[in-house]
C-alpha cells in the first residue's frame, strides 16, 4: 500500500485555514454556548493535525491559529470580567513520549545540566468549567468563568451558593484569586436529569453541561437548586507569593478550607509522574467526577516565571488525556446542512448508542472528502469514539465492503438549488447562490447580530426570519432601518410596545460597535475574532483596512501583519474588490461608526517595535529572550531590515549583525539587554 502523500505548502495552507474556522466554532460551541457538536478526542485529532502542520510550515501560522487562541469570548446575558491574569489552557499530550518531550523542552530552555532533577505535581484533570474565586482582604468578592482567557462572565451570586466554597479566609494574602474548576458529581448528575425528566425539564447529556448550565444561570436561585461542587488547581493575582513550589502553594490554599484533589502529588520525574497518570487511569471509573486526564506542572515556581507562556498555553503545565472511549452502531441517514458562509455540511443520524454513559445519536462527517475516505453510506456499521462530549467521531466502517448504494453528495444546493461547488484545492462543497439562498442570508444576518459578533439582544433567529420574510431585511444596514417600520410591527402578533421599543433600542446602542467584534460580523471568509482583532490592532480602523486591501501591492501589506498568512490576506483583497461588497459596507458604515481599536496590552517604549536575536545566547535559550520581547510589547523577528529598531547580538552573529550595522539599527549584546528588560 503506497505511503500517505504529505501535503504541499498551498494545500497546507487551505488546510489550515479550514481548521482555524472549524476550531474556532467548536470552542464558540463548547466554551460559549455549553453545546458541543463533536467529541474531545474529535476536537483533540484537529488541534493536533494543526500543529503538526504549523510545525512543518511555520511560515504558514495564521494570526487565528487555533495555537494562538483559548476558548471563546463570553457572549451570554452575564456581565463581562475582565481577569487581572489571563486564564489559558493547557497544551495537550496523548503518550508517554510527548509527555518526556514536554519535559525535554523545559530542559531546554531552561538550559538545564543533565544530572539538575525537574519535579513535577499531577492530578486528575476534572471535566468542568473553568472558575476564578477573587478574594480580598478574605472575603470573596468576585467568581468569573474562564470565557476566552481575557474576558470571562461574572458568575458570582451563582457561585456563593456552591458550599465548597467559602465565603471568608483566614491567612490569606490581601488579594489572592483561586482557580479552578467548578463540576457536578456522577451521583449527582443522575438524580438531576431524574428530576428533570419527572418535571418534564431539560435533560443534560453529561456532568461538565449541567454544570456548565447550572453556573451559568442568571437566577442564582436555579443554580442553588443544582449540586455545584469546587475543586482548585492553580491562582491567578496575588499580592503576595503562596510558596515557592506548586505543591506548596496547593497545600497553603488547602489549608484556606477551599477544596483540592486529595490525588495531587509531587514527582521527582518525568517517570513517577506516568506512574501516577497510570494510578489515576486505574481509579478513574471509581472516582465521583468525570476526568479526562492528568494534569502535570513544573514544581519550582521561580522555573514556572523563566518559562512563560506561548500564546494560549503555559510552557510549564501539560494535559495528559486519557484514550477515548469506542461503541459500534449504525449510520441511519446522512442529512446535507447549509452555512452563512454557503457551506454543505454533511451530518450523520445515528441509531443512538450509549458511549461512557452517554447517548449519542449525531456526527458531523466534515465533508465530502471525508465521507469518501470513510466510504459512508446509509445503513453502514460504524465504530464511534467520544471522550467525554456529546456528538462522537467516525473512526471506522465496519461494513463498507458489503454491496449498498453509494452516497452522492449533492451538487446544488438543497436550500436554493443553486450550483454547489468546491473551489481549487479545497475539500469544502460551498452554494455560489449568495445572498439569493435563504440560509446564507439568514445566516449572514444572524452571525452579524450573534453575541460573538454585534450582540443585539432581542433579535434573535424567530425575528429575523420574520423580517427577511416581510422584506424588511436583505443586508446588514437594513437592521439599522428597522425603525422606519415600528408601527407596522407593533400591529404584528407577539409584538407589544415594550418589546417593540427596548430592540430598536438595543440596535441604536450599537451604532459604534467595537471595531473587532464589527468586522468579524461581515462575515469574510477566514476572518474570525482573533483574526479581526489582530487585524484593527495594526490598521486601528475598518477604513484602513479597506484602504490597505484596496491598494495596490495591498495583499504585501496584509500579508506582513504579524500572523496573517496569504490565504487571510487574498480574501480580504477579494472580498473588498467585489463591487457588492463595498456597497453594503458603505451602505453599513453610512449607519454605523465603528470605535478605532484601542490595545490593551502593556505599554513601553518597545511597544510595537521590532527586534532581533542573533548569535549564540549565553544565559538564556532564544525561545526565552523572544519571550522577553514579548512580555515588553515588541516582535521578535527573524530577518533585520530597515523597520528593525533592535538587534541583540550574541558571539558568533554574522550577517544579521553586518546588515543591521549597514541600516544603522541600534546594537546591543546580552548583558545590555537584561537591562533593558530590567528597566522596562
Amino acid at each position: 500500500m503506497p505511503e500517505a502523500r504529505a501535503p504541499g505548502e498551498a494545500e497546507a495552507a487551505n488546510r489550515l485555514m479550514r481548521l482555524a474556522k472549524e476550531i474556532a466554532r467548536h470552542d464558540m460551541l463548547y466554551h460559549d454556548q455549553d453545546a458541543p457538536e463533536i467529541s474531545d478526542a474529535d476536537y483533540d485529532a484537529l488541534v493536533r493535525e494543526n500543529r503538526a502542520l504549523e510545525e512543518r510550515f511555520p511560515h504558514l501560522v495564521r494570526a487565528d491559529s487555533p495555537s494562538k487562541r483559548l476558548g471563546a469570548a463570553p457572549t451570554g446575558a452575564l456581565a463581562k470580567i475582565t481577569h487581572a491574569r489571563p486564564m489559558l489552557s493547557l497544551d495537550n499530550a496523548f503518550s508517554d513520549e510527548e509527555v518526556r518531550e514536554f519535559v525535554a523542552r523545559v530542559r531546554r530552555f531552561l538550559s538545564l545540566p543533565a544530572d539538575e532533577a525537574v519535579a513535577l505535581t499531577a492530578e486528575p484533570k476534572i471535566d468542568g468549567l473553568s472558575c476564578s474565586l477573587r478574594y480580598e482582604n478574605g472575603k470573596l468578592v468576585l467568581a468569573a468563568t474562564r470565557g476566552d482567557g481575557a474576558v470571562g462572565e461574572d458568575v458570582t451570586p451563582n457561585v456563593r451558593t456552591i458550599a465548597d466554597i467559602p465565603q471568608q479566609l483566614s491567612g490569606a494574602p490581601a488579594v489572592l484569586e483561586v482557580r479552578g474548576e467548578v463540576y457536578m458529581s456522577k451521583a449527582d448528575f443522575a438524580a438531576l436529569n431524574e428530576r428533570q425528566e419527572a418535571a418534564g425539564g431539560k435533560i443534560f447529556a453529561n456532568p461538565r453541561n449541567a454544570a456548565a448550565g447550572s453556573l451559568r444561570q442568571k437566577d442564582a436561585g436555579i443554580t442553588a437548586a443544582r449540586p455545584l461542587r469546587f475543586l482548585a488547581h492553580g491562582w491567578g493575582e496575588l499580592s503576595e507569593p503562596l510558596a515557592a513550589t506548586q505543591m506548596a502553594a496547593m497545600q497553603r490554599i488547602a489549608s484556606f478550607g477551599i477544596p483540592v484533589s486529595n490525588l495531587l502529588q509531587r514527582c521527582d520525574g518525568v517517570d513517577q509522574a506516568l506512574d501516577h497518570y497510570r494510578a489515576i487511569e486505574h481509579a478513574r471509573a471509581d472516582l465521583p467526577f468525570d476526568i479526562d486526564g492528568v494534569v502535570y506542572k513544573v514544581d519550582r515556581l521561580d522555573w514556572q516565571e523563566r518559562l512563560g507562556f506561548v500564546a494560549r498555553a503555559p510552557r510549564w503545565g501539560l494535559a495528559h488525556k486519557f484514550p477515548a472511549e469506542k461503541a459500534e452502531t449504525t449510520l441511519e441517514a446522512i442529512d446535507i446542512q447549509v452555512g452563512r458562509t454557503g457551506k454543505l455540511t454533511p451530518v450523520g443520524r445515528l441509531k443512538p448508542v450509549g458511549v461512557g454513559g452517554v447517548m449519542v445519536a449525531n456526527v458531523t462527517l466534515h465533508n465530502r472528502d471525508e465521507i469518501e475516505r470513510l466510504g459512508l453510506r446509509v445503513g453502514d456499521r460504524v465504530r464511534i469514539q467520544r471522550a467525554g462530549d456529546v456528538i462522537p467521531q467516525v473512526v471506522e466502517n465496519l461494513t463498507r465492503e458489503e454491496p449498498r448504494q453509494a452516497f452522492v453528495f449533492p451538487d446544488h444546493c438543497p436550500m436554493c438549488d443553486s450550483e454547489a461547488v468546491a473551489e481549487e484545492g479545497e475539500v469544502d462543497v460551498r452554494c455560489t447562490g449568495g445572498l439569493i439562498c435563504p440560509a446564507q442570508r439568514f445566516e449572514r444576518l444572524r452571525h452579524f447580530v450573534s453575541r460573538g459578533a454585534l450582540d443585539i439582544e432581542g433579535l434573535g433567529e424567530k425575528s429575523i426570519a420574520e423580517f427577511i420574510e416581510l422584506g424588511w431585511l436583505h443586508s446588514p444596514a437594513d437592521i439599522f432601518r428597522l425603525r422606519r417600520h415600528r408601527a407596522d410591527l407593533l400591529g404584528r402578533e407577539g409584538w407589544k410596545e415594550k418589546s417593540v421599543d427596548n430592540l430598536l433600542a438595543a440596535i441604536e446602542a450599537k451604532r459604534a460597535p467595537d471595531g473587532p467584534r464589527f468586522l468579524f460580523g461581515l462575515g469574510i471568509r477566514h476572518v474570525g475574532i482573533v483574526t479581526a482583532r489582530d487585524l484593527l490592532k495594526c490598521f486601528g480602523t475598518v477604513e484602513e483596512l479597506r484602504r490597505a486591501s484596496e491598494a495596490e501591492g495591498g495583499q504585501a501589506e496584509l500579508s506582513g501583519v504579524q500572523g496573517v498568512g496569504p490565504v487571510v490576506a487574498e480574501a480580504l483583497v477579494d472580498f473588498f474588490h467585489e463591487e457588492h461588497n463595498r456597497t453594503a459596507l458603505d451602505d453599513l458604515l453610512s449607519e454605523v461608526r465603528p470605535a478605532p481599536y484601542v490595545s490593551d496590552a502593556r505599554q513601553t517604549e518597545w511597544t510595537g517595535k521590532t527586534i532581533v536575536f542573533t548569535g549564540s545566547l549565553e544565559t538564556m535559550s532564544r525561545d526565552e529572550a523572544k519571550a522577553q520581547a514579548e512580555r515588553l510589547g515588541a516582535r521578535a523577528a527573524g530577518s533585520v531590515s530597515a523597520k528593525t529598531d533592535l538587534v541583540v547580538a550574541g558571539p558568533g552573529a554574522g550577517s544579521k549583525l553586518k546588515k543591521a550595522e549597514e541600516l544603522g539599527v541600534r546594537v546591543v549584546n546580552e548583558a545590555e539587554w537584561a537591562e533593558i528588560v530590567a528597566g522596562a
